[in-house]
């Protein structure tokens, strides 16, 4: 991921990464059971054409990310690849799909938009088993959001977090034209804007404001996440780093937001 030193735009520096000791799991009979009726059995693949320099090939598995800072490099190399139309499509091939139907050991959660432009095992070149994604509009959180959020961290030593917003996004346009308007939006939607709201800046006009909220909502959303508790006690000890990031629907890069 690139470094967000001038907001969104251009290309930036790559991240500084973060750096931590190697995340332990807990051994205790209440985490195996959980771990092991929550552990998927099955996955379905689909195929699509590549573009020509893209490779068809899936490599074995090798040493899994176990910092923040190797799981952010290996996001960043993955949405290098993205942008340049060498996709790996990584860990799909039936070794590595028996693996998964025992356990499962992903190195980063990604909280991302419903967006169906943004799905991130694509943007970052990941394949079965890499990431533990949550998605809901607007990255909106909710009970079940933070639990998801919290088994991956807690229950599988997860690393890292990454809250990906991105340019364009239509659940905070609605919610900012519905704060303008003060009109109501129907059944279900109002309350993600309800959700959205406190992140609206005030401070731009227009476009501008839609977007200038799409990067106040990811801080917003990263900072009640690393306000809890539990994943506040990880971030202390280096062994969990929870980061905020845009993707660029125009360049497709996904940039660190400070």
């Amino acid at each position: 991921m690139n470094t967000d030193s001038a907001a969104h735009r251009g290309a930036g520096r790559e991240p500084h990464p973060f750096a931590g000791p190697r995340p332990t799991t807990g051994g205790t009979a209440r985490r195996t059971l959980l771990r092991t009726a929550l552990t998927g059995a099955a996955a379905l693949g689909l195929t699509a054409a590549r573009p020509a320099g893209a490779t068809t090939s899936a490599p074995a598995a090798g040493p899994r990310p176990s910092t923040p800072q190797e799981a952010l490099a290996e996001l960043a190399a993955g949405n290098r690849r993205w942008r340049a139309f060498r996709e790996r499509h990584p860990h799909e091939n039936p070794e590595i799909r028996r693996t998964l139907a025992t356990a499962q050991h992903p190195f980063a959660v990604v909280l991302g938009c419903i967006d169906s432009r943004v799905p991130p095992e694509l943007v970052f070149d990941q394949g079965l088993g890499d990431l533990m994604t949550v998605r809901t509009a607007g990255e909106v959180l909710d009970e079940a959001v933070l639990g998801s959020v919290a088994y991956g961290v807690l229950e599988l030593g997860i690393p890292l977090v990454v809250v990906l917003g991105h340019q364009s996004c239509g659940a905070v346009r609605a919610a900012v034209e519905a704060e303008q308007s003060g009109g109501r939006l129907p059944a279900h939607i109002q309350y993600l804007a309800d959700q959205i709201s406190p992140a609206i800046d005030h401070s731009a006009e227009g476009d501008a404001r839609i977007d200038a909220t799409v990067d106040a909502n990811v801080r917003l959303v990263r900072s009640r996440l690393a306000a809890e508790p539990d994943l506040a006690a990880k971030i202390s000890t280096g062994r969990l780093a929870i980061v905020g990031a845009r993707y660029e629907l125009t360049s497709q890069a996904v940039h660190r937001l400070a």
